[in-house]
């Protein structure tokens, strides 16, 4: 799919490239952020965008600013969220007043904290949430989560070391506005033996999509209030 980026200024002098799209008239607005990896255009994330509009739904990815300026190294999480943001306020101006934030591992959880703090959302999707680093489930990164309050679809490979099952039924499974769909085999990557990416990539958009179905305009339906 090819796609024309456009500049969003994030601060004072300061550039990212976001890529829309879709139709922009879709029910279903997100924004796909990328992990700590790879940028927007890694084949994983463009192609779970690929399918996602293939589904139906509009969609944004966009690079954080160390991913846009060439660099490996994650920025700090302030100046993420400050740019996370920027193409937040892009898209509600320009398509959608209360978008989905979706991501991929820490983009997905840059996006909870933009939830937590209020800012006006529809809805959280996170593929592969990173609840914990590997082999510190002592060092969580759920106690925000709480706060949240629109709906939330958890996407949890059952060998995913950022999330390992007894901590993840702790801290995740009871919440209240919380859906988690497990896949079983998949890591973090949505990595495993005998699945192609394109097939789960297809699978994760048509479920997103699917529940998306579910929700009303301000992210709440008769599921979601039913606790179903």
């Amino acid at each position: 799919m090819e796609l024309a980026p456009v500049p969003v200024k994030w601060a004072p002098g300061r550039w990212t490239s976001l890529w829309p799209a879709g139709d922009p008239a879709s029910r279903h607005t997100l924004i796909l952020a990328h992990g700590a990896g790879a940028g927007a255009s890694h084949p994983l994330l463009a192609g779970l965008r690929d399918q996602l509009v293939a589904a139906g739904a509009f969609c944004v990815t966009f690079n954080y600013p160390y991913t846009e300026e060439g660099r490996r190294r994650p920025d700090r999480t302030d100046r993420l969220l400050t740019c996370h943001r920027a193409v937040a306020d892009w898209v509600r101006s320009e398509v959608s007043e209360t978008p989905v934030l979706a991501g991929r591992s820490m983009g997905g959880r840059m996006g909870t904290y933009l939830a937590a703090d209020g800012d006006p959302v529809r809805a959280l999707v996170l593929y592969a949430y990173p609840l914990h680093p590997p082999r510190r489930p002592d060092r969580l990164r759920s106690e925000h989560l709480i706060r949240i309050s629109v709906p939330m679809l958890f996407f949890r490979g059952s060998r995913d070391p950022f999330a390992t099952p007894e901590v993840f039924d702790r801290e995740v499974r009871p919440l209240r506005l919380a859906r988690v769909e497990d896949l079983d085999g998949l890591d973090h990557s949505f990595r495993g033996r005998g699945h192609r990416a394109d097939d789960v990539n297809r699978r994760l958009a048509d479920m997103t999509v699917s529940w998306l179905e579910t929700l009303g305009p301000d992210g709440f339906g008769k599921s979601a209030r039913s606790g179903a």
